[in-house]
């Protein structure tokens, strides 16, 4: 083992598997985790169409052809869970890669990406505002992220072409992960520039078009599809859609009165515990080279608060009465990658800091130490600076809090996903007795009573019928087209199956559609396509054959 881990390729090897170690601690949830049944489900369609044929989000316009191009043809060859976990393992192998070079880009030394890693998936999940994550279930923008890393890694290290390059191949995963990181790289060139420096060794923008055009063209495949959704749409349609998709649908990600207070106050936090880190970095008198780097990643960390900044400044929009206009500015998610890169600018520049202070203590101790074996040669009195006092209080105790904080989070997830048999998919939409929804998409994968192509009247929060039957849905509330056109019908299709129609306070939803006589369900069923609906039993079940049951859940015959 110590002739392995002098070796520096055995050594780099072994880091990036114990940052993988800790990606995979943190997100290890059973299957499907969030998010995972609503865009694996589009990888395998897109190379299956008659998975789950008919459903009417699944046969809407894909946004991310790279992803389901790239990644889903394994859904020819893998099941639904083991395509999950596949990507999974995929991604947090390419994520620890992509970490572990950034952080030694900011702290050179070995092993210290482990634990900056493990403080950045501490803070993005304790201290986000709008709900961006970056490690959990596989979707198209975990690989994103693989590329702001290595992006973000050549601008600190003053290498600005490669690193539009790169940013450009995250917006063909993810248009908007990819597309706010270049404008982030953006401003952060802007700022380093315009600091009148005369040493500035920022290149000049004359230097840097093939990176804008070659970042561009790999952007394009992501970027025209996204592009896409609106053309030929008209005004009116468009402007209700994006409303839609704003205030009712995502309000919890784009707007700042749909977020959480207390999300906010902490993120406010974390963002003014960044910035007390300048004034500590230049005390710290770190290397130059170093200090280059934490600057070019503090100037983009600055582009993405600036962002943010801007989207709190359309958000007044809204209590100015231009409602309209705020919605086609607002789903471009202003607030996502400051809920990434403040994590990120605090780990990899805290620990960097943490780590000087502590070198900065051994080195103020072998000083020390030195001049009091001459002073005891000359028969003086041993003496302590106050470099010294000062820095022996601190010089491990950052390290020891970093670690402490980041080492509780990964054991509470940890503890979380081994107490918890069953997916956060399913404890997020509210469903009850996990179980028997299991059981009973089970019974209709793999009875046989159920005719190939069927289609479903479903619980408007269910999120994982498909995933585990194969069979379309009429609509739910997770499985949200993206195009205008759609869109609008999806929110539709909502009002006129689940909505009660009562004035608020009243329950704006259904608890369960067995609420709704047999006629009414009838008529929903001839006017969708529906043969079936599966939802809670209640007490009064409406008078329609019973095709299968258990304790919790039933499925009724519409025709």
């Amino acid at each position: 083992m110590p002739s392995l881990l002098s070796n520096s390729r055995w050594r780099t090897r072994i880091e990036i598997a114990l940052v993988f170690a800790v990606f995979c601690l943190l997100g290890a949830w059973p299957v499907p985790d969030v998010n995972e049944s609503h865009y694996l489900g589009r990888a395998i369609h897109y190379w299956n169409p008659d998975w789950a044929h008919g459903d009417f989000f699944l046969d809407s316009a894909d946004t991310h052809k790279v992803f389901y191009f790239s990644f889903g043809w394994l859904s020819l060859l893998l099941g639904p869970a083991a395509l999950a976990w596949t990507g999974r393992l995929l991604a947090w192998l390419l994520l620890a890669w992509s970490w572990r070079r950034l952080s030694i880009a900011i702290v050179p030394r070995p092993w210290y990406s482990v634990l900056t890693a493990a403080l950045f998936v501490c803070l993005t999940e304790r201290c986000h505002m709008a709900g961006e994550w970056v490690v959990g279930g596989v979707e198209a923008k975990d690989f994103a992220y693989v590329f702001v890393f290595l992006g973000l890694e050549a601008i600190v290290r003053n290498r600005w072409n490669r690193g539009l390059l790169l940013f450009g191949a995250a917006a063909a995963f993810h248009v908007v992960v990819g597309g706010w990181a270049v404008v982030a790289a953006g401003i952060a060139w802007l700022r380093l520039c315009c600091r009148g420096r005369p040493n500035c060794d920022t290149p000049p923008l004359r230097l840097l078009w093939p990176g804008l055009v070659g970042g561009l063209l790999l952007a394009l495949p992501g970027l025209w599809p996204s592009l896409a959704l609106d053309w030929g749409v008209d005004a009116q349609i468009a402007r209700q859609a994006h409303e839609i998709y704003v205030f009712e649908r995502l309000p919890h990600h784009l707007v700042l009165a749909g977020m959480h207070r207390d999300f906010i106050a902490r993120f406010a936090l974390l963002c003014l515990l960044w910035l007390l880190l300048g004034p500590w970095e230049k005390r710290a008198r770190l290397p130059e080279t170093q200090q280059a780097g934490i600057s070019r990643l503090r100037a983009f960390v600055s582009g993405a608060v600036a962002i943010t900044l801007a989207g709190a400044a359309i958000n007044l929009l809204i209590y100015f009465g231009e409602r309209g206009l705020a919605a086609d500015l607002l789903r471009y998610y202003w607030f996502r990658l400051t809920d990434v890169v403040v994590p990120l600018g605090i780990s990899l520049e805290g620990v960097a800091l943490a780590v000087r202070l502590a070198a900065s203590g051994a080195d103020a101790g072998s000083v020390d130490d030195t001049a009091n074996a001459l002073r005891s040669q000359s028969g003086g009195k041993p003496e302590r600076s106050r470099w010294r006092r000062t820095l022996g209080l601190f010089r491990y105790r950052w390290l020891a809090l970093v670690l402490l904080l980041s080492g509780y989070h990964l054991v509470d997830r940890v503890l979380d996903y081994i107490n918890s048999q069953q997916p956060r998919s399913h404890k997020i939409d509210g469903m009850e007795n996990f179980d028997d929804w299991r059981d009973i998409c089970e019974w209709v994968a793999t009875s046989g009573k159920i005719p190939p192509g069927a289609r479903f009247l479903t619980p408007r929060m269910a999120q994982t019928f498909k995933w585990y039957t194969g069979h379309s849905e009429v609509a739910t509330w997770k499985d949200i087209p993206q195009d205008a056109t759609e869109l609008v019908r999806w929110w539709a299709r909502l009002q006129d199956i689940y909505a009660t129609g009562l004035p608020p306070p009243q329950p704006r939803w259904r608890l369960t559609l067995t609420e709704l006589s047999a006629e009414r369900l009838r008529q929903l069923g001839a006017k969708y396509g529906a043969d079936y609906l599966i939802d809670e039993r209640s007490d009064s079940p409406p008078e329609l054959p019973l095709t299968f049951g258990n304790e919790r859940y039933g499925i009724y015959s519409l025709r």
